[in-house]
């Protein structure tokens, strides 16, 4: 049985180790812009957008890039989103 102590810590390291992938200079008006509409529209067929525009701004993180432009299905909650978005 996982306790409850275990599952904050877990959170807290992942939230910690996801926010260490983001530089806020790559957070333009443009990355902002699309995230914003992918969050509000559910429109995650867009991330390959937001990752070419990261990009632009200067993401060289494999994990980000990748994040974005991998096939399959993605969910309002989406890391990515929710980081540039300030959602974590």
């Amino acid at each position: 049985m996982i306790d409850e102590e275990c599952i904050t810590y877990a959170k807290q390291w992942m939230c910690t180790y996801r926010l260490s992938l983001l530089d806020p200079a790559w957070l333009s008006p443009t990355v902002q812009s699309i995230s914003l509409s992918i969050y509000r529209d559910r429109a995650f067929d867009r991330l390959p957008i937001l990752a070419d525009a990261l990009e632009e701004a200067g993401c060289t993180n494999a994990d980000v890039l990748l994040h974005c432009r991998q096939p399959g299905e993605h969910v309002r909650g989406c890391w990515v989103v929710d980081l540039v978005l300030g959602k974590t």
